[in-house]
C-alpha cells in the first residue's frame, strides 16, 4: 500500500472539491446575480456581517445596492432580501460545512509538516480560543464607541472581527503562528513547536485584553464588572468538577479516550452555558446596566421553549437560560464519549483538530459573552 500516494491523492481531491465549490459560487453569482448573490450569498452570509459592521438593524439589497435601516418596523416591512445581524439556520449550516472542509485542509497541512500527532497541539492552541472570544468583544466595544462618535476601527476593517468573518481571521492568525512555530523549532530556536505556539497565542490574547482594559479606564462607554468573570469562571469550573467527578465514578468509559482533554472540552462549553445564564438571567443581580439577548438561533429557541413551558411566576425566579447550560453539558459529554481510544490511534491529527474545533465553538462564544458583560458593552 502506497500511503504517501494515497495521501497526495486525497489532498488533490480536497483541493479540487474546494476549487469546484468556489467556481460554482463565483460563476453562479456572475450568471445569476439576483438569485445566487443577492438571494443566497448576500442574504445569509455577507449581508448580516455588513449590517452588524454598520450598526444597523438590518440591511436591504435592491437593484445591486445596499441600504441600511435603523428601525425594526421598517426592516419587517422591507422587500426581500433583508439581512439582520446575527446567524440563521442556513448560515450556521454553511459555516459548519466550511469548518469541516477547513479542518480537512489543516489535517493535510499537519501531515505535510509532520506535526500534530500528540495532544500537546490541543493545549498549545488553547490561548487562541480565548483570543477569538476577546477579539470579538473588541468589535462590541467599537460598536459602543460608534454610538458616541468615537469608533476606533472604521468600516470595512471592522468586518474582520465580526462573526463569522472573525473565525477566518483567528484561523489565519493561528495558522501563521503554527507555521512560524514549526519553523522556529526546526531551526532549534525552541525544543518543540508547542511552546512558541502557546506563547504567540498568549501574546495576542494579552494584547487584546490590554486594549479592552485600556478602553475600560479611558472611556465612559466601556465599563468594568469583574464580578461577571468571577461568577462565570467559578461557576463553569464547579460544574465541570461535579460532572467530571460523576463520570469518573459512575461512567469512566466516557473519558477513557480523551483523558483530561475531555475535562477541558466540558469546561469550555460550561463557560458558554454559565455565561448565558449569568448575562441573560442574572444581569440585574450582577449589577449590569445594559440589556442582553440571545445571539444564536438554538439558544433563542431554547429560551422560547422554556418561557412557553414554564409559567412566568417560575421563570421570574429561576430564569429561562439555564436549560441551555444543560444542553451544552449533555452535548459536550456526548462528544467526549465518541472520542474513544481507537479514534486517537487511527487518526490522531484529525481527532485532536476536531476536539479543538469543538472546544472553540463553545469557549469562543462563551468568552465573548463573559467579556462583553464584564466590560459592560
Amino acid at each position: 500500500m502506497n500511503t504517501a500516494s494515497e495521501g497526495f491523492d486525497n489532498e488533490r481531491a480536497w483541493a479540487g472539491a474546494v476549487a469546484a465549490a468556489v467556481v460554482a459560487l463565483v460563476g453562479g453569482a456572475l450568471v445569476f446575480p439576483k438569485r445566487v448573490y443577492d438571494g443566497f450569498i448576500w442574504h445569509y452570509f455577507w449581508g448580516p456581517v455588513v449590517a452588524d459592521a454598520k450598526g444597523a438593524s438590518c440591511a436591504v439589497r435592491q437593484g445591486g445596492t445596499t441600504r441600511f435601516l435603523d428601525d425594526a418596523t421598517a426592516c419587517a416591512t422591507a422587500p426581500e432580501p433583508v439581512a439582520v445581524p446575527g446567524y440563521t439556520l442556513v448560515s450556521e449550516v454553511g459555516y459548519a460545512v466550511t469548518l469541516i472542509v477547513a479542518l480537512l485542509g489543516v489535517v493535510f497541512l499537519l501531515r505535510r509538516l509532520d506535526v500534530g500527532r500528540n495532544r500537546g497541539l490541543f493545549y498549545a492552541l488553547f490561548p487562541f480560543m480565548l483570543f477569538g472570544g476577546a477579539l470579538r468583544v473588541v468589535e462590541d466595544a467599537n460598536d459602543a464607541l460608534r454610538e458616541v462618535g468615537a469608533e476606533a476601527i472604521p468600516f470595512p476593517w471592522n468586518t474582520l472581527i465580526i462573526s463569522p468573518i472573525i473565525y477566518f481571521t483567528v484561523f489565519f492568525v493561528t495558522l501563521g503562528a503554527l507555521v512560524a512555530s514549526v519553523w522556529l523549532a526546526r531551526r532549534d530556536v525552541f525544543e518543540n513547536y508547542e511552546r512558541p505556539l502557546a506563547g504567540i497565542g498568549t501574546l495576542v490574547l494579552v494584547a487584546t485584553m490590554g486594549y479592552l482594559f485600556f478602553l475600560a479606564f479611558t472611556t465612559r462607554r466601556v465599563g468594568f464588572y469583574p464580578q461577571v468573570t468571577v461568577v462565570v469562571l467559578v461557576g463553569a469550573t464547579l460544574v465541570t468538577a461535579v460532572v467530571w467527578k460523576g463520570i469518573d465514578r459512575y461512567a469512566p468509559e466516557i473519558n477513557a479516550g480523551t483523558g483530561f482533554i475531555g475535562a477541558v472540552v466540558i469546561w469550555g462549553h460550561s463557560v458558554d452555558g454559565v455565561a448565558n445564564v449569568a448575562v441573560l438571567d442574572w444581569a440585574g443581580a450582577l449589577g449590569l446596566k445594559g440589556e442582553y439577548g440571545a445571539k444564536h438561533p438554538v439558544n433563542a429557541a431554547i429560551i422560547d421553549v422554556t418561557s412557553a413551558v414554564l409559567p412566568e411566576s417560575v421563570t421570574a425566579v429561576i430564569g429561562t437560560a439555564w436549560p441551555f447550560l444543560l444542553v451544552k453539558i449533555v452535548a459536550a459529554l456526548a462528544v467526549v464519549w465518541v472520542f474513544d481510544e481507537q479514534i486517537f490511534e487511527e487518526s490522531p491529527r484529525y481527532a485532536i483538530l476536531l476536539l479543538v474545533a469543538i472546544l472553540a465553538v463553545g469557549l469562543g462564544p462563551g468568552t465573548r459573552d463573559m467579556l462583553r458583560a464584564t466590560f459592560g458593552i
